[in-house]
């Protein structure tokens, strides 16, 4: 890494800082989850203090929200492109789930963004995520309600955030830590707690997809 590099004092070179920080974090994460990252791990990774690491990333939850970001939108290319390809309306569903289950980190980075890392951020970065994340959602949403003619554009954006959100709730616990999964393994009582994340949730969306238009009379 050269001098010039390190120093960052070109515009080329601090967006190639901000790129290593986040490819750092990335890597990280994939190895050993969101909440298990610290900022001078981060910091570590990439050759600076973390005193340093601040002039890119107030916070390591910055870190990761600029992550969630860019999952949303390739999550969002991915929705589309397999909505488009498609065979039937039903195959909406899967083409949620299944994007959403190919994206590991994605389903961390949902899991951690309302309880944590959405906690301590400046509004400069808070505004752009969710700015970003509002934009991902409204063009699902939009897919989703030309492939479901049966559901309202309210009612596609509504089983478009249950997708995400149970993702957030139910990619976890059907890939448990370490402990938990032996647990499993040794008692099958116990396991049969452990739900298998993309049929479980294709049913629910199923479910919310079939009663949502049943409400319809009792919206304001």
């Amino acid at each position: 890494m050269s001098k010039e590099f390190l120093r960052a004092r070109r515009p080329e070179h601090k967006q190639q800082r901000r790129e290593a920080i986040l490819a750092a974090a990335r890597e990280l994460a994939l190895t050993s989850g969101v909440r298990n990252v610290s900022l001078g791990g981060v910091a570590a990774a990439v050759g600076l203090a973390k005193s340093n690491l601040a002039r890119y990333f107030a916070t390591r939850e910055e870190i990761y929200l600029e992550l969630a970001a860019q999952e949303f939108h390739d999550w969002e290319t991915a929705v589309l492109e397999r909505i488009a390809a498609a065979s039937s309306p039903d195959g909406v569903f899967d083409a949620l789930v299944e994007t959403l289950e190919e994206r590991p980190l994605f389903c961390d980075l949902l899991s951690h963004s309302s309880t944590t890392l959405e906690h301590n951020v400046t509004v400069e970065a808070a505004r752009a995520f969710k700015l970003r994340t509002a934009e991902a959602l409204a063009k699902v949403s939009s897919a989703v309600a030309r492939a479901r003619p049966d559901l309202t554009g309210a009612e596609a954006a509504e089983l478009v955030a249950a997708a995400a959100g149970f993702a957030a709730l139910l990619y976890p616990a059907a890939n448990p830590p370490p402990v938990m999964a032996k647990l499993y393994a040794e008692d099958p009582v116990i396991a049969a707690l452990c739900i298998e994340f993309a049929p479980t949730a294709k049913r629910m969306l199923r479910a919310l997809a079939a009663g949502l238009p049943t409400l319809r009379e009792g919206r304001d």
